[in-house]
């Protein structure tokens, strides 16, 4: 599959070079070429997925009918706080206020590659911003402690991915009688990640603004079809997706390279309430063991050993936050068109120049 795909890419190479001489420079050329190259750079994160396998890891798995969840030490899972477990899901919390309550799983993950599929169900009596306060999935060091940040403790060390219900700074500057200018206000529930290397605080009061990797909105409350978050960890890739619209298809949310996470970590899902209440369910957290294809380079980079959690550019990407809910892909698509505008744009002027250049010298003979 690899060879067949660098054959195909140094084909369209020599193809994107043909349109692009100097014998060949048409408008028509130009945009052919345009499109070839955008379809060739499709094609390389096309090939990414092809080289994946993914089989399931059942220790790290947490399904119907439950039987691995309780306290006895050969359970792969354990309950905390206000959790219980019924046929049909583990409900988190109830919906009543000031609960809070998890599950963790006791074997450590050692996987380099893996993804998590959760299906999920946030549901109340609340209604719109009245409901609270959102659930929690984690990759950490720590587990079975219980915290403010959606039932975890604050300072962890590993990785969150939040599902926030309630917009707690939206409430507060309303109480001050400001408003939100439009390129910062958020439509809740949103979905967040953040990484925390044991001395990061989860602002609670901001949302989790200062410390948030990405994300996106996700109308997640009392729907009628299931939901579910998606969560992939390959080759130091974060990527989030979710499916809430009941048509079976995964939408971005997050795509970030660079992040840097230690194996043998435990992964966990926690939910709190406060005033606001809702029922927090997880009905099922499956981990998909990933086998990636690598160059020789990546596997050099592999044997690095991870103590500490870490995103690289950080500063980079806190100036890609100025416009709320662009994964690291999109802003990655957004630049390459504003470059490849350009260059058309300066193309198209040079042969026009050149036209007109032309037809002027023939108005002399």
């Amino acid at each position: 599959m690899a060879a067949i795909s660098c054959r195909r890419h140094r084909r369209d190479s020599k193809s994107i070079h043909m349109l692009f001489s100097p014998q060949k420079m048409t408008p028509f050329t130009i945009l052919c070429s345009f499109i070839l190259l955008l379809f060739t750079v499709g094609q390389c994160f096309a090939d990414d997925d092809h080289e994946m396998e993914e089989f399931l890891k059942r220790e790290y798995s947490l399904t119907k009918p439950y039987q691995a969840v309780g306290p006895l030490s050969s359970s792969h899972w354990e309950l905390m706080g206000d959790a219980m477990v019924t046929t049909e899901q583990v409900r988190l919390t109830p919906d009543m206020q000031s609960r809070q309550g998890a599950v963790w799983s006791r074997l450590p993950c050692h996987l380099n590659d893996w993804e998590m599929q959760v299906h999920f169900k946030i549901h109340g009596k609340g209604k719109k911003n009245l409901n609270g306060d959102g659930l929690a999935i984690w990759y950490t060091k720590e587990r079975m402690q219980k915290g403010p940040v959606f039932g975890n403790k604050d300072n962890f060390t590993g990785l969150g991915v939040f599902v926030d219900t309630y917009p707690n700074e939206e409430k507060q500057i309303e109480a001050q009688k400001k408003r939100y200018t439009p390129s910062t206000q958020r439509i809740f529930p949103f979905v967040l990640a953040m990484v925390g290397n044991g001395t990061i605080s989860y602002d609670h009061e901001r949302d989790g603004r200062p410390t948030e990797l990405g994300g996106c909105n996700a109308m997640v409350r009392n729907l009628k079809h299931d939901t579910f978050l998606f969560i992939r960890y390959v080759r130091r890739r974060l990527t989030v997706m979710i499916d809430i619209d009941g048509q079976h298809e995964w939408r971005d949310c997050l795509d970030l390279p660079g992040v840097r996470l230690p194996k043998g970590f435990y992964f966990g899902a926690t939910a709190i309430t406060g005033d606001l209440s809702d029922n927090h369910d997880i009905i099922s957290l499956k981990l998909y063991q990933l086998t990636v294809l690598r160059s020789k380079q990546e596997e050099e980079d592999q044997e690095e050993e991870i103590t500490i959690p870490s995103v690289d550019n950080m500063e980079l990407l806190r100036l890609g936050q100025t416009e709320e809910g662009m994964s690291g892909l999109a802003i990655f698509f957004t630049v390459l068109f504003s470059m490849l505008g350009c260059i058309f744009l300066v193309v198209v002027g040079l042969l026009l120049y050149g036209h007109w250049n032309e037809n002027r010298r023939k108005r002399f003979y």
